[in-house]
């Protein structure tokens, strides 16, 4: 083990493989998906970059370039120390509720533009344009739901 090394759990590193396989099905590469598992199983509240290669052994390439990815997709943060040229990472736990909000927008923006390739679309295909029409009116459908029921939480909350 390398003095910077976090030592984890049986059960911990097991989190950390689920949450990863979890995490890779969503889009993320298996760097990235296994070190936004990592910080949110780890005990400590932030990692350094040496934390989190030489725990999860991934090599310093794969880590620097997963870091990134999850710095420019929102997903982390992190913090310097006064005398410490070393950057602490963090998932942004906090910020979840934007990234809720832009889901939904992104939700939106995707039936918007299913209404234009459905406007654009011949009509002899009246099977599949009932098909896009459908998935249109479903997110449509969740869009209006999930805003109710995530308004109903955040009224519950008080």
């Amino acid at each position: 083990m390398k003095p910077s090394e976090i030592i984890l759990s049986k059960e911990q590193e097991l989190l950390i493989e689920k949450l990863g396989n979890l995490n890779e099905k969503t889009g993320l590469q298996p760097a990235a998906a296994r070190i936004l598992a990592l910080l949110l199983v780890t005990d400590s509240m932030e990692l350094t970059f040496e934390q989190i290669h030489e725990t999860l052994k991934i090599s310093k390439s794969a880590a620097s370039n997963a870091i990134h990815l999850l710095l420019t997709t929102n997903k982390l943060d992190y913090v310097t120390k006064l005398g410490d040229r070393r950057r602490y990472f963090h998932c942004k736990l906090i910020f979840w509720q934007d990234h809720f909000k832009q889901s939904l927008d992104q939700l939106r923006g995707y039936a918007s533009i299913l209404e234009e390739v459905l406007q654009h679309r011949t009509a002899e295909t009246v099977v599949y344009n009932n098909q896009l029409k459908e998935i249109i009116d479903f997110i449509q459908f969740l869009d209006i739901e999930l805003q109710l029921v995530y308004d109903k939480w955040q009224k519950s909350r008080v």
